[in-house]
Protein backbone atom coordinates (compact mmCIF):
# COMPACT_ATOMS: atom_id res chain seq x y z
CA UNK A 1 0.00 0.00 0.00
CA UNK A 2 1.72 2.98 -1.23
CA UNK A 3 2.04 6.23 1.34
CA UNK A 4 2.54 10.07 0.75
CA UNK A 5 3.51 11.80 4.14
CA UNK A 6 4.39 15.68 4.63
CA UNK A 7 4.98 18.36 6.61
CA UNK A 8 5.44 21.91 4.96
CA UNK A 9 5.79 24.95 6.72
CA UNK A 10 2.85 27.22 4.30
CA UNK A 11 3.70 30.70 4.75
CA UNK A 12 0.93 34.03 4.32
CA UNK A 13 -0.84 33.86 0.91
CA UNK A 14 1.21 30.50 0.04
CA UNK A 15 -0.13 27.44 -1.46
CA UNK A 16 1.47 23.56 -1.29
CA UNK A 17 0.04 20.29 -3.22
CA UNK A 18 2.25 17.59 -1.40
CA UNK A 19 0.12 15.28 -4.15
CA UNK A 20 2.22 17.12 -7.38
CA UNK A 21 5.01 14.20 -8.83
CA UNK A 22 3.82 11.74 -6.50
CA UNK A 23 4.10 8.30 -8.83
CA UNK A 24 0.77 7.52 -7.59
CA UNK A 25 -0.67 11.04 -8.75
CA UNK A 26 -2.35 9.29 -11.41
CA UNK A 27 -3.96 6.66 -10.35
CA UNK A 28 -2.20 2.90 -11.92
CA UNK A 29 -5.10 1.32 -10.67
CA UNK A 30 -8.72 1.35 -9.11
CA UNK A 31 -8.26 1.67 -5.38
CA UNK A 32 -9.11 3.44 -2.04
CA UNK A 33 -7.71 6.98 -1.01
CA UNK A 34 -7.75 7.16 2.69
CA UNK A 35 -5.93 10.60 3.75
CA UNK A 36 -6.42 12.75 7.66
CA UNK A 37 -3.90 16.05 7.71
CA UNK A 38 -4.06 18.66 10.40
CA UNK A 39 -2.79 22.09 10.65
CA UNK A 40 -0.63 23.51 13.59
CA UNK A 41 -3.37 26.19 13.75
CA UNK A 42 -6.87 27.60 12.54
CA UNK A 43 -7.20 29.41 8.98
CA UNK A 44 -5.83 26.92 6.07
CA UNK A 45 -8.08 25.86 3.69
CA UNK A 46 -7.96 22.96 1.70
CA UNK A 47 -8.97 21.02 -1.50
CA UNK A 48 -9.03 17.29 -2.18
CA UNK A 49 -10.18 15.71 -5.19
CA UNK A 50 -10.07 11.97 -6.01
CA UNK A 51 -10.90 11.51 -9.52
CA UNK A 52 -14.07 13.26 -10.17
CA UNK A 53 -14.75 13.02 -6.47
CA UNK A 54 -14.37 16.80 -5.09
CA UNK A 55 -13.83 15.98 -1.15
CA UNK A 56 -13.15 19.01 0.12
CA UNK A 57 -13.64 22.25 -1.65
CA UNK A 58 -11.96 25.35 0.27
CA UNK A 59 -12.55 23.88 3.74
CA UNK A 60 -11.04 24.58 6.61
CA UNK A 61 -7.83 22.13 7.95
CA UNK A 62 -8.55 20.69 11.45
CA UNK A 63 -6.52 22.38 13.90
CA UNK A 64 -4.28 21.79 16.93
CA UNK A 65 -1.81 19.53 15.77
CA UNK A 66 2.03 19.37 17.15
CA UNK A 67 3.85 20.41 13.76
CA UNK A 68 5.84 17.44 12.88
CA UNK A 69 3.71 15.18 14.28
CA UNK A 70 2.00 12.66 12.01
CA UNK A 71 -1.67 12.55 12.53
CA UNK A 72 -4.53 9.37 12.62
CA UNK A 73 -7.64 9.03 12.29
CA UNK A 74 -7.81 8.81 16.07
CA UNK A 75 -7.61 12.78 16.41
CA UNK A 76 -8.50 13.76 13.11
CA UNK A 77 -11.39 13.04 10.51
CA UNK A 78 -10.02 11.25 7.55
CA UNK A 79 -11.12 11.33 3.74
CA UNK A 80 -11.92 8.24 2.39
CA UNK A 81 -13.01 7.32 -1.44
CA UNK A 82 -13.16 5.14 -3.94
CA UNK A 83 -11.56 5.87 -7.32
CA UNK A 84 -10.86 4.61 -10.72
CA UNK A 85 -7.47 3.20 -12.90
CA UNK A 86 -6.03 6.38 -14.15
CA UNK A 87 -8.16 9.12 -11.83
CA UNK A 88 -5.93 11.77 -10.69
CA UNK A 89 -5.53 12.65 -6.47
CA UNK A 90 -5.08 16.05 -5.98
CA UNK A 91 -4.56 17.72 -2.35
CA UNK A 92 -4.03 21.77 -1.98
CA UNK A 93 -3.36 23.55 0.70
CA UNK A 94 -3.79 27.62 0.73
CA UNK A 95 -3.31 29.80 3.17
CA UNK A 96 -5.12 33.18 3.45
CA UNK A 97 -3.94 34.17 6.64
CA UNK A 98 -1.50 36.62 7.98
CA UNK A 99 1.16 33.85 9.26
CA UNK A 100 2.76 30.86 8.69
CA UNK A 101 0.84 27.52 9.28
CA UNK A 102 2.15 23.82 9.27
CA UNK A 103 0.62 21.22 7.72
CA UNK A 104 1.17 17.46 8.62
CA UNK A 105 -0.62 14.65 6.98
CA UNK A 106 -0.81 11.55 4.79
CA UNK A 107 -2.57 9.57 1.85
CA UNK A 108 -3.04 5.95 1.47
CA UNK A 109 -3.68 4.22 -1.54
CA UNK A 110 -4.98 0.51 -1.57
CA UNK A 111 -5.47 -1.39 -4.74
CA UNK A 112 -9.05 -2.67 -4.83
Amino acid sequence: MPRKVWTQSILAGAVYNPLDGWDYEFAPWPGRLEMVHRASAVGLLSTVVSGSDRLQEEDPVPAGGTSGVTPTPFDSPALVDDFAARDRLKVSYRNPTGGTIVIDGYADITPV
